[in-house]
């Protein structure tokens, strides 16, 4: 599998790119690419779903996944800093979307600092860092049915794990 299974997509970015995209990222993830990995989840949240596909009944929005491969990579693979990719990529998100893609980075820089709280943000990024409360909010108006809970209930079980 290569980065022409996306491209085969053309610009849909509907349940089949989804999928597409949870699945390259897991197969870049056991070949040890977790920086790309962590792209390709990225790319499944930016995907035009409405909630009611059955491909989220069996993979939901990708949080979790998110929390998981960011809380198991081995320290000898490139990950970069996660939390600044995310600072920068809500900071600057372009349309189609915007809104939701931007607060789902958010979301994301957000189980980033709780599983990974030694890893600073970018000083030179001059951006307000949104608290807990107006990221959900912000799910809220612009994610999917159940997508704030779903976060939240990620984010509660990052501060319960070691």
């Amino acid at each position: 599998m290569d980065a022409g299974a996306l491209a085969a997509h053309g610009t849909a970015r509907d349940a089949e790119f989804y999928l597409t995209a949870l699945t390259y990222g897991q197969f870049l993830w056991q070949r040890g690419l977790a920086a790309r990995a962590i792209l390709c989840l990225d790319r499944a949240l930016g995907a035009d779903l409405r909630g009611d596909e059955p491909i989220l009944a069996a993979h939901p929005l990708p949080y979790a996944a998110m929390a998981w491969l960011l809380r198991h990579t081995p320290a000898d693979i490139f990950i970069g800093n996660p939390r600044v990719h995310f600072q920068h990529l809500a900071d600057r998100m372009n349309e189609p979307r915007r809104e939701q893609r931007r607060w789902r980075a958010w979301a994301c820089w957000a189980i980033t600092r709780a599983v990974r709280p030694e890893w600073p943000s970018d000083p030179k990024h001059d951006v307000a860092e949104p608290g807990v409360e107006l990221i959900t909010a912000q799910i809220v108006a612009h994610g999917l049915y159940g997508e704030a809970a779903l976060w939240h209930a990620v984010l509660a079980s990052t501060s319960t794990e070691s």
